[in-house]
């Protein structure tokens, strides 16, 4: 049988990578075919920021690393480059994640918006290094603004939906 803790990781991880796809499948939907409109928000990188400051034990690094790599696939972006930076922003979230915890949530907030202007610039660089195309300047800008503004929401519907609240820790040190 599978331990109380060991099983709670199982169903946060699987109930994660559920979300994660549910959010992949609705940015592939043509809801809108031949409108363009304002770029939304990076739904499913605020769901991983927000499940490592949260439950760092329940998105292990590979999960992270093959969903991402997944939707790159799928959505026609350089393979690994996505992948890549979400992995060393959420890495770098999860190493200063028992900090991060005892601060008010404005600071977590700002200090995840700087992480997403990292890597969304360092995404731009890496493009312009190796001569890829580069998406408009204004719309990677909308989509850093409307992402920012979509983590609170997608912070408050984790704890009160998902029960990922801030500031509780649930580590299994046993096994340590």
């Amino acid at each position: 049988m599978i331990e109380p803790a060991g099983r709670q990781r199982i169903v946060g991880q699987a109930l994660f990578v559920a979300l994660f796809l549910a959010i992949l499948f609705w940015r592939l939907l043509p809801l809108a075919p031949g409108r363009i409109g304002w770029p939304g928000p990076d739904l499913a990188l605020c769901l991983v920021l927000v499940w490592v400051l949260r439950r760092p034990e329940q998105v292990p690094v590979l999960t992270i690393a093959a969903l991402f790599l997944i939707e790159d696939i799928l959505l026609m972006r350089p393979i690994g480059l996505g992948a890549a930076l979400a992995v060393i922003g959420t890495e770098a979230a999860r190493k200063r994640e028992q900090r991060w915890r005892e601060l008010p949530f404005m600071v977590e907030w700002l200090r995840v918006a700087m992480l997403l202007a990292l890597m969304m610039v360092a995404n731009r660089v890496l493009l312009a290094i190796f001569f890829l195309p580069l998406p408009p300047l204004g719309q990677v800008i909308l989509q850093f603004i409307a992402t920012v503004a979509a983590y609170p929401l997608v912070a408050g519907l984790a704890g009160w939906a998902l029960g990922l609240p801030r500031g509780r820790v649930e580590r299994d040190t046993r096994h340590r």
